[in-house]
């Protein structure tokens, strides 16, 4: 009793710390594009928290943990996941609750990779069918024990497959569907850089899903007693401190500056390339799969522009490749079967087939996602709705009521309507309401 009673306490704290980090989602996102559209990728993070959870909860449970069939999909469960019979120490309602920080945490990596000119109704429409689908699909394979790559024995600890791999190539087909924001890429071979509306939003950002992943990774134990919580939580951390490093002096020798966006992403890279493996390896192999990373995403985010994929915030750098890597790098640096520290081949074989399998149904499950947004709800905002700002065209407000913002919008919009001669509706504001003079003493 007193082992389900702790079990309890740490698997709920650590799901509202997974589930927190979609604060730290919403920031780094928010921080990372343009001013004009920070409301717009604020209320995406709701529709990730309401319509996702409520997806998962009704459809994407049962498919993911439900009676199995042939190692594919399960069968039951379907609005009642509360009623999965668990072989551990923890109640039902704990193990569902952490579960949607998950699935959630798979969609929100969509969201940077798609922001500033996808349609807000196609982003309700994806939320929903990740949350229902596509990442419960591959869950059951990895993570329910009748899965067919579970039964192969893949490793992945709390989803540097699973989750980012998965999430970042459904980001990478519907980025690629989608196309660039205008004026991104030119007819000349050269590429428009968009400045960060706010650095150290984006940085307040990472630092809430830094904190977040502690319980991501440890909090996957599912188990207070569990003696590895610690070392678990030790390499989470020196992971992404090696990734940020190493990205960060690679930024310095490439560009000639420390460049505060790589080297977030570095940060993130790192941890997730360690979910995977956080479980299974040394701390020193933490250390190098974190340097990896770093490195990896520089390479990745120039390579993902040259294929003329508009990322914002680099979430497809971030998440599918360092997610590719962190699910092999277990096939080398386990401390039981990994190729570098036992000489065996079979995890490594393993590792690579789970990470191929994860990477084809990411891509194809976005590819059908965006096509179905395109046929029924539309899926790119029109070029009038991009250039006024997503958070006008969308909801109505801008994410800062300041006067200088709204002329140099004013501005912008005239140049606009000058140049296609499309006119478009004048922003809502607020009436500034007068101050009460205080009474004379």
């Amino acid at each position: 009793m007193e082992l389900i009673f702790l079990n309890t306490i740490w698997v709920v704290i650590a799901a509202a710390m997974v589930l927190f980090m979609e604060g730290g989602f919403c920031l780094l996102e928010a921080g990372f594009i343009r001013t004009k559209n920070a409301v717009n990728v604020t209320m995406k993070i709701f529709v990730d928290l309401t319509i996702g959870i409520l997806a998962f909860w009704i459809i994407g449970f049962g498919l993911m943990y439900g009676k199995d069939v042939v190692g594919l999909f399960g069968i039951s469960l379907f609005g009642n996941p509360q009623h999965i019979d668990l072989s551990i120490s923890l109640p039902s309602a704990a193990f569902v609750l952490f579960q949607m920080g998950f699935a959630v945490a798979s969609v929100s990596i969509v969201s940077g990779a798609v922001a500033e000119r996808m349609t807000f109704k196609a982003y309700i429409v994806t939320v929903a069918l990740i949350c229902m689908i596509a990442y419960p699909m591959s869950g059951h394979w990895v993570w329910n024990e009748h899965g067919w790559l579970a039964q192969l024995g893949m490793k992945d600890f709390a989803g540097s497959a699973a989750i980012h791999a998965l999430g970042g190539c459904i980001a990478l087909a519907i980025a690629k569907k989608l196309g660039a924001r205008k004026g991104r890429y030119h007819a000349d071979g050269s590429t428009t850089v968009f400045a960060p509306s706010n650095i150290p939003l984006a940085s307040a950002g990472a630092f809430i899903l830094w904190f977040g992943w502690f319980a991501f990774n440890a909090g996957s134990t599912l188990d207070a007693s569990n003696t590895s919580l610690a070392s678990i939580a030790l390499n989470t951390l020196l992971a992404g401190a090696s990734g940020g490093a190493a990205a960060m002096l690679l930024a310095m020798k490439k560009f000639g500056n420390a460049d505060p966006s790589m080297t977030i992403n570095g940060v993130l890279a790192g941890l997730v390339a360690i979910t995977a493996s956080c479980a299974y390896v040394s701390q020193w192999s933490a250390i190098i799969i974190g340097l990896c990373s770093g490195i990896i995403v520089i390479y990745a985010m120039r390579f993902i522009d040259r294929m003329k994929v508009d990322d914002p915030v680099g979430a497809v750098a971030v998440h599918a490749f360092n997610g590719v890597f962190g699910t092999i790098a277990v096939g080398l640096f386990d401390r039981t079967a990994g190729l570098f520290t036992t000489g065996h081949l079979h995890l490594l074989f393993v590792q690579l087939l789970g990470a191929v399998v994860v990477v084809i149904w990411g891509l194809l499950s976005g590819t059908a996602i965006a096509e179905i947004c395109a046929h029924t709800v539309g899926l790119r905002a029109t070029a009038r709705e991009e250039e006024e700002g997503l958070d006008m065209t969308y909801h109505g407000i801008p994410a800062y009521n300041d006067l200088e913002l709204l002329n140099d919008f004013s501005t912008n919009l005239y140049d606009f309507e000058q140049t296609t001669g499309i006119t478009v509706a004048p922003p809502r504001t607020t009436k500034a309401v007068p101050k009460t003079p205080l009474p004379s003493k």
